[in-house]
């Protein structure tokens, strides 16, 4: 990609808005200061979008045709993991263990709708009638994607790739603080020779370009991911235009592990459900209730594993948990942190930025896990977004789904027992999107996700998640060749 420029409307050009610096959070150090785009940088973008959506040559493209552009898009990926897992890192501050699987991941994803697409029929309807009935789906239009900072790269395919797959234009938004790896992505679809104008990548402040995005009457849909009170203002702005809208939003996920769970395998998958990406993602198991018959012991054993988790450079293949995106966002965790002691946490472990001069320039913050509060502690309520886990007794099925739904949120759930059924009754009492039976975080781009409550609305992936990116019509063909009776002679 060219130094310091952004993908608009199939060009390469020098962005119109603020000043946007993309930092390694492992050191302080500056990877690329460019301009975000402007509001004239956006309105290009939207009327580019809008005519080469609307182009024959992109729009009477038989499924499989398209595909074709997902499957190029798939292989560039493919052989650009190396250095995309490098962007990311620089740009993120996660390990390159995990930026070169969420690559992998990308595209994983971008294959697999070229092959949801080729693959999806219409339906012929029941016939109720003289008229052969049918039910088809048509793209929107030009859609909008705003993505996070946590994932980039995994998050922008799960939304462009559908979203081309089912005709559409996309205008790519990625966060401020991670604008590089979506950049990279617009070179490597431009490489596949996409029609120029079918996608952009606007990075820029989400009170221009986001709002923008959102009330702009030529956009058909925003899908968007990031944090619930943003979800909300975009709802509302959506719902001004009558415009579908998908969101995943945040969580405070329940991670239940019952007396007669695996110990090993519960106090594995707990610190990985919580501690992986340094805490910084929104199905994070980040309260966990413990029975309280193995309570001490399992908390014992917990602890015990947490400090000996690696804290490290990202680029270090032994390190497990990273720096976080950003010093303020360490201070915000931070500040959680210091709030939830004030009112009475029991600080287990961590709690602090660790010492040494390796350390001293990053954005780094130890795992941390509290006790000691009960289910009402704003600790228990509020999204975190860091390496911050609170533990809780509970007695029984009955009291941890009391205590597992009380909370505006329901992204997501663990669980760790060796009693299936007692984990079937219990991950469907659960009001979430997902639950993992003795694992943790492990996704298929075949298997939709999403949330209730305060976590969203709607799915992303899935065979359905083409759909979410088109419209539905429905076609009635007469048979029969004569008028309709209630025109009598008038013909």
């Amino acid at each position: 990609m060219p130094e310091g420029k952004l993908f608009v409307a199939g060009e390469w050009e020098q962005g119109g808005g603020a000043e946007i610096a993309s930092i390694f959070p492992a050191d302080g150090s500056v990877n690329r200061v460019l301009n975000g785009a402007s509001e004239s940088d956006g309105l290009r973008a939207i009327e580019r979008a809008k005519q080469a959506q609307a182009d024959p040559a992109w729009l009477n493209l038989r499924p499989h045709e398209r595909a074709r552009f997902l499957y190029r898009i798939a292989d560039g990926i493919e052989a650009n993991i190396d250095r995309i897992s490098q962007i990311q890192t620089r740009d993120t501050g996660k390990t390159l263990r995990e930026t070169s699987a969420l690559a992998a991941s990308a595209a994983g994803t971008f294959r697999y709708f070229g092959a949801v697409v080729e693959t999806l029929d219409e339906t012929l309807t029941t016939q109720r009638g003289d008229a052969l009935t049918a039910s088809v789906h048509e793209p929107l239009g030009v859609v909008a994607a705003i993505t996070p900072w946590n994932s980039p790269i995994a998050s922008d395919a799960q939304k462009v790739a559908p979203a081309l797959a089912a005709g559409n234009a996309v205008l790519l938004k990625p966060a401020s603080w991670s604008p590089l790896v979506s950049l990279e992505l617009a070179r490597i679809i431009e490489e596949s020779g996409l029609p120029k104008g079918l996608f952009s990548v606007l990075p820029g402040a989400g009170r221009e370009i986001g709002n923008l995005l959102v009330e702009h009457p030529d956009i058909a849909k925003v899908s968007f991911t990031g944090g619930t009170s943003t979800g909300r203002t975009l709802a509302r702005k959506a719902a001004e235009k009558l415009m579908p809208i998908s969101l995943e939003l945040g969580g405070k996920s329940p991670t239940v592990v019952f007396a007669d769970a695996d110990l090993d395998q519960a106090v594995a998958g707990v610190l990985y459900g919580v501690f992986s990406s340094t805490g910084q993602s929104c199905i994070a198991g980040a309260r966990l209730f413990v029975q309280r018959a193995i309570h001490d012991e399992f908390v014992s054993r917990l602890v015990s594993a947490a400090e000996r988790l690696r804290v490290g450079h990202p680029f270090d293949a032994a390190t497990q948990v990273a720096p976080m995106i950003h010093v303020d966002h360490r201070d915000a965790v931070a500040g959680h942190v210091r709030s939830a002691l004030s009112e009475g946490a029991e600080l287990l472990t961590g709690g602090n930025a660790p010492a040494g001069e390796d350390y001293d320039r990053g954005a780094y913050y130890l795992p941390t896990i509290l006790a000691g509060v009960d289910n009402t502690a704003r600790i228990c309520r509020e999204e975190v977004f860091g390496p911050v886990l609170v533990v809780l007794p509970f007695e029984d099925e009955a009291d941890v789904i009391a205590q597992g739904n009380d909370n505006d949120y329901g992204l997501a759930c663990g669980i760790w027992t060796r009693d299936f059924p007692k984990a079937w009754r219990v991950g469907r009492a659960i009001r979430t999107g997902t639950v993992w039976i003795n694992t943790y975080k492990q996704f298929s781009i075949s298997t939709p996700f999403g949330g209730e409550k305060d976590s969203g609305m709607g799915r992303e992936k899935g065979r359905d998640g083409v759909r979410a990116y088109m419209a539905q019509k429905s076609i009635y063909t007469d048979l029969t060749g004569r008028p309709l009776a209630w025109a009598g002679g008038a013909a």
